[in-house]
């Protein structure tokens, strides 16, 4: 089945463009949704979701239109955005509190399965999580709703290298039964080869190819330099600068 389709979605600001942005994803799957920040990836996920509204373009999920079915939708997916920023000074179980009200399938046995799996000490304030544990936490609470597609934006970001390889971990174990699918915008080059089936490029607005990972590496390539020196603006699409060299793909 396929789980999203977007076809020819736009949207215009006035110092960027969102250009007839068309891909999909299938069922089972871990889609990686790359590129530069301010390549659009934000704005596209928003736009899916509703949360922009978009010039033009038609969005389904679970092979229903977003627009005329917009709660069923919404109870079956989860979405991370940036990780949790609402009532930083609240326990972490007032948050769960209030959130389970909102979907007709909450399971509070998974709901506590997971906090025990991902260590969340539901006692804590918000603002006493780490990034990754705050990550974790809004996964348990995707996955206690029965959310058969997770969204999340940039959910890497700021992590270090361990943690980032828990996550991706997580999200291969998400998928095993095939009846769950993630699209996860990233700028992390690494974190794709550890999870990603398949692949979405965008570059100033634009998709620029969309595909399996092995369709990906078929029409891209890996470049490794000296640190510092990766500077082929025209030709590289996105960069991870470590201590001692640079990882692009070109």
């Amino acid at each position: 089945m396929e789980v999203l389709s977007v076809k020819n979605l736009c949207k215009t600001y006035p110092a960027f463009q969102l250009k007839n942005v068309t891909f999909s994803m299938e069922e089972g799957s871990i889609m990686g949704f790359i590129g530069r920040n301010g390549a659009g990836k934000s704005t596209t996920l928003k736009s899916i979701l509703n949360l922009v509204h978009p010039d033009s373009g038609e969005v389904s999920l679970f092979e229903k239109n977003f627009m005329q079915n917009e709660a069923y939708i919404k109870q079956n997916i989860g979405v991370v955005l940036g990780g949790i920023d609402f009532y930083p000074k609240k326990k972490v179980r007032v948050i769960t509190d209030v959130t389970r009200r909102f979907y007709n399938t909450w399971d509070e046995s998974k709901y506590q399965h997971y906090c025990r799996l991902f260590e969340i000490d539901q006692e804590k304030r918000v603002d006493q999580l780490s990034s990754g544990m705050k990550v974790k936490y809004m996964i348990a609470l995707a996955l206690s709703h029965e959310a058969k597609l997770l969204i999340l934006d940039e959910p890497t970001s700021g992590l270090d290298p361990v943690s980032r390889d828990d996550l991706t971990e997580l999200f291969k174990k998400i998928v095993e039964s095939g009846e769950r699918s993630i699209l996860f915008s990233t700028h992390i080059t690494s974190d794709l080869e550890k999870c990603a089936s398949h692949i979405t490029f965008i570059k100033e607005g634009e998709i620029q190819q969309s595909g399996t990972l092995q369709q990906f590496r078929d029409a891209y390539s890996y470049l490794r330099q000296p640190g510092g020196e990766l500077t082929l603006e025209d030709i590289i699409v996105s960069v991870e600068r470590r201590a001692y060299d640079d990882e692009a793909i070109i």
